[in-house]
């Protein structure tokens, strides 16, 4: 059966009967694949299909139908899903389909299309969507709460290599760890490649893979790291959007805590040698002939660069 068939068989009993229009692969998605296809019986409804293999890394399909339900409960915007299966059954592969969010996703048309006003403006907005993911009720949800940094240790050492300035990375986060703080749902990977903007700001935060149980300061630091400023200077550390501070505080504003700057510090360090681990695993693909890719060469060309941003940040330095 092909694919629009068995599309048509899992829509059906929602929509009624439809015919599936415009199917077309989607580029970008490392983990997962996505379509966009219509689906059509006396309207056109725009929709979404992400199908991807289970595996030991991601959230299955149903987790993040879960999770993003409970964080749109919670006010975070997100896709509206119909239906999600952990099953290969249905479409030959696990599969979630939602309502397609009409915006741009492309972060330096996002960027040319802002002015100053227009980056406070998303600046915040990313703040308060990030403070309602935390907010999210996760009680029935089997969600997992993994170790970030024994995480990226583990997988830096199944790498097989390492480099000086990563060891002693470790070793200064190991000795400097901050006091735990309250384990809240987290997005894992929210950064400006993963949103949806359209004229009037953020208009839906996109792939969940990554969800699961974490501090908080895990999110904020992954949105401010370098790489995800896309060109934009130091003094834009969020995202390219605004200075960390600013971000900071309409975070607080938002979730009604304080966030810790010194904790701030050590998980920005953490997610910069993430951000690194990434990069050498990247490499390692393209290296080892597993996935020869001129795109995962220049990733892992970047593993030098994290380093710097390492010194810097372990020296006091970093994004403003």
């Amino acid at each position: 059966m092909s694919l629009p068939d068995q599309l048509r068989a899992v829509l059906t009993p929602l929509l009624g009967d439809v015919a599936i229009d415009n199917l077309t692969r989607l580029t970008g998605g490392a983990s997962r694949t996505t379509w966009a296809f219509d689906a059509v019986s006396d309207t056109r409804r725009a929709l979404i299909l992400r199908t991807g293999p289970p595996d030991d890394i991601h959230a299955g399909m149903e987790l993040e139908a879960q999770v993003q339900q409970r964080a749109a409960a919670a006010g975070a915007p997100v896709p509206h899903i119909l239906t999600a299966s952990d099953s290969a059954a249905d479409v030959g592969s696990p599969y979630l389909i939602c309502d397609a969010v009409p915006g741009e996703t492309i972060v330096r048309r996002i960027f040319r299309g802002l002015d100053d006003a227009g980056r406070a403006r998303l600046l915040r907005q990313c703040a308060e969507a990030l403070a309602a993911i935390h907010r999210a009720d996760t009680s029935g949800v089997e969600v997992s709460a993994p170790d970030d940094l024994a995480d990226w240790r583990a997988r830096l050492d199944d790498i097989g290599d390492t480099t000086a300035t990563f060891e002693w990375t470790f070793r200064r986060l190991a000795e400097q760890r901050p006091a735990p703080s309250p384990m809240r749902l987290v997005h894992g990977d929210f950064r400006m490649g993963n949103l949806i903007v359209d004229d009037s700001g953020l208009a839906a935060v996109l792939d969940w893979e990554l969800t699961h149980l974490g501090e908080v300061y895990e999110d904020l630091a992954w949105f401010c790291i370098r790489a995800w400023r896309f060109g934009a200077p130091a003094t834009l550390g969020a995202g390219g959007l605004g200075s960390v501070e600013s971000f900071v505080r309409s975070y607080e504003d938002a979730a009604g805590i304080h966030v810790d700057r010194s904790a701030l510090r050590w998980w920005l360090t953490v997610a910069t040698l993430r951000w690194g681990v990434i990069c050498r695993h990247q490499a390692d693909r393209h290296l080892s002939g597993e996935t020869p890719s001129v795109e995962l060469a220049a990733i892992g060309r970047r593993v030098s660069e994290t380093e710097w941003d390492l010194l810097d940040l372990l020296s006091g330095g970093g994004p403003a």
